[in-house]
């Protein structure tokens, strides 16, 4: 991705740097909020009810996620690509960098376990996917604190 500088005028830098952190840190939120509460209480639903529990938690989960993850994505795309923003081109590009390994983490590791989830609970499912999880939680805790560093550093 080449950089194009002054794509915005720089009136706006503060406010894009703040919605950045913000979207960010919903995700971070979120994320370890399902680390830790929602995706080990998967394991008490009873039998019965487990199916409709885990569309509901995609479908649910989209709602809530989408928004921010788009926004995030977006912006992280336009720190890049503008570096004038920030003045921190190799935090912008580490940042997007850890964003597309989510995404990957995301395609490759939890959306297939509850692809296998949404036929009934699986106990091999739910452990790969609360601890391949970890990798998300952790990246995305990275780029709640890089998000920080661009805001504070411009």
């Amino acid at each position: 991705m080449a950089a194009i500088e002054g794509l915005l005028p720089s009136s706006s830098y503060r406010l894009i740097l703040v919605l950045h952190m913000l979207a960010t840190s919903v995700m971070v939120g979120v994320i370890w909020f399902v680390q830790h509460v929602h995706y080990p209480l998967k394991r008490f639903v009873e039998e019965a009810a487990f199916v409709d529990y885990e569309r509901q938690h995609i479908d649910r989960t989209g709602h809530v996620v989408g928004v921010p993850m788009l926004a995030e994505a977006a912006l992280a795309v336009l720190l890049v690509i503008d570096p004038t923003i920030h003045g921190q081109p190799a935090i912008a590009w580490l940042g997007f960098v850890l964003l597309v390994l989510i995404w990957m983490s995301t395609a490759v590791f939890q959306v297939p376990q509850h692809h296998i989830l949404s036929s009934g609970f699986d106990r091999r499912a739910h452990r790969r996917l609360v601890n391949s999880n970890w990798v998300r939680t952790v990246l995305w805790t990275a780029r709640g604190i890089l998000s920080v560093i661009l805001l504070l550093g411009a």
